[in-house]
């Protein structure tokens, strides 16, 4: 591999004191933050549902199904997110959850038979508000944790993880919660978007080699560096890293190595790196096939790259966004029904926090009214592989067994989905899926 740079009942639980943001946890934040957001894949703009065809109205009716309402004390489930801040804006995640516990309480009996009451905390995206996060759900007697995409997710997972507490994520990329068998449970493939896919599409077009172009920074380099080299030599494919430094304005001369070079490009970066990349590559002529993050692509991406050379770019996709989706059309219905207020939900934050709530339900079903973290930790860990709502396509099942060197993942692959000359998904198509063996 070549390397290159270029320019509730649950009895109280200990405290866990505040660590220090040190390098570590900042390059985790960081890969957080660049790989595993929810980044926006349709276009802009508020698209909740009002009609009775796209879910609101008779339509929703039919899609929310019968009223199933549960009933007794409540139990409660944490949720910790950045809220809106300087470095994000995850205000959507507390809308979307908030909306669909409401969802799960009216039709779905709960937990367990039991309502489920949220309780909510904020981080800011500050480490030591997300440890005192961790904590104040441990002081509050939660029987489980659900985490969005914060950039400090660790932070207020270790406190938890220490005392016992269920912690049910997304995605994540940090070390320690991968490696947890005992009470972490992540709903995203980590090495779908930034391994598998590249590695199957240069299989599926009987190219030798990937070309990755990475933003220069230690935590995205990380996973292309140090897991990727071994899986592309078992593949036969040979695998080149290209590193260059955010804020590049003017990649041509960086593209045009890698276009003399072949195959098939792939780009990992936020949006305006991959806008000067993909920019490079059109002015160099390049015509391979080029990949992407779907970090890469946002409404600003479209506004500066051409349509002819976004067409065709395969990237991953945390959702199932399109108007054809049975889950996109659930999660319009649940939000049209109970979501309170506007927001902004045309990334995918909203529908992953929707897919989060809805797994853990799922994952949970059968539970007794005897709801602890230990009976939580029991049902998620013995739960029959199910549909992943929200991700059309995937399943999931939180055996330890998807990645037995990642226990805590409980998804084996991911959705892709191509382009076209507006820069918009052309359907999404599941890959990399596998049954979880027993």
């Amino acid at each position: 591999m070549a390397i290159t740079r270029q320019s509730s009942d649950v009895p109280p639980r200990s405290r866990v004191r505040r660590r220090a943001a040190g390098t570590r946890l900042a390059g985790l934040s960081l890969l957080a933050a660049i790989l595993f957001s929810g980044a926006a894949c349709g276009s802009s703009g508020n698209d909740r549902a009002t009609g009775e065809n796209d879910g609101g109205g008779a339509g929703a009716t039919a899609l929310l199904g019968p009223s199933a309402v549960a009933q007794g004390a409540p139990v409660r489930i944490g949720f910790v997110t950045d809220g809106r801040n300087a470095v994000a804006d995850t205000t959507v995640e507390a809308a979307a959850a908030n909306a669909t516990v409401a969802y799960v309480n009216e039709h779905r009996s709960g937990i367990g038979g039991r309502p489920i009451e949220l309780v909510t905390c904020q981080t800011l995206s500050d480490p030591s508000k997300g440890t005192d996060c961790g904590n104040e759900m441990i002081e509050k007697n939660v029987a489980a944790v659900l985490i969005g995409s914060s950039t400090v997710n660790e932070s207020a997972w270790k406190p938890l993880h220490d005392a016992g507490v269920p912690v049910m994520l997304f995605a994540s990329g940090g070390a320690d919660q991968l490696a947890d068998a005992e009470s972490t449970f992540i709903l995203s493939d980590p090495t779908f978007g930034t391994i598998t896919l590249p590695l199957r599409l240069a299989k599926d077009r009987h190219a030798s080699k990937v070309t990755a172009v990475v933003i220069d920074v230690p935590a995205a380099l990380n996973l292309v560096n140090n897991v990727a080299p071994k899986l592309f030599e078992k593949a036969g494919v040979g695998l080149e890293v290209v590193a260059v430094p955010p804020g590049t304005a003017d990649m041509t001369p960086q593209m045009q190595r890698v276009a003399d070079g072949g195959g098939i490009v792939f780009i990992v970066g936020n949006d305006s790196f991959c806008i000067s990349a993909m920019n490079g590559l059109r002015a160099v002529g390049f015509d391979g096939q080029v990949s992407a993050v779907s970090q890469c692509v946002t409404d600003a991406t479209r506004k500066a790259v051409p349509g002819d050379a976004l067409e065709g770019t395969v990237i991953a996709a945390t959702a199932s966004a399109g108007s054809d989706s049975p889950s996109k059309k659930l999660y319009d219905a649940v939000m049209a029904t109970y979501a309170k207020g506007d927001f902004d939900d045309s990334g995918n934050s909203g529908m992953n926090m929707f897919t989060t709530v809805m797994a853990f339900r799922t994952g949970t079903e059968g539970i007794t009214r005897d709801v602890s973290s230990e009976s939580l930790i029991a049902a998620l860990r013995s739960m029959s592989a199910a549909d992943l709502t929200g991700v059309d396509g995937v399943r999931f099942r939180c055996n330890g067994k998807a990645y037995p060197q990642s226990p805590s993942v409980c998804v084996r692959g991911g959705l892709t989905t191509t382009l076209d000359g507006d820069g918009q998904p052309a359907g999404y198509k599941a890959l990399g899926v596998t049954p979880i063996e027993d």
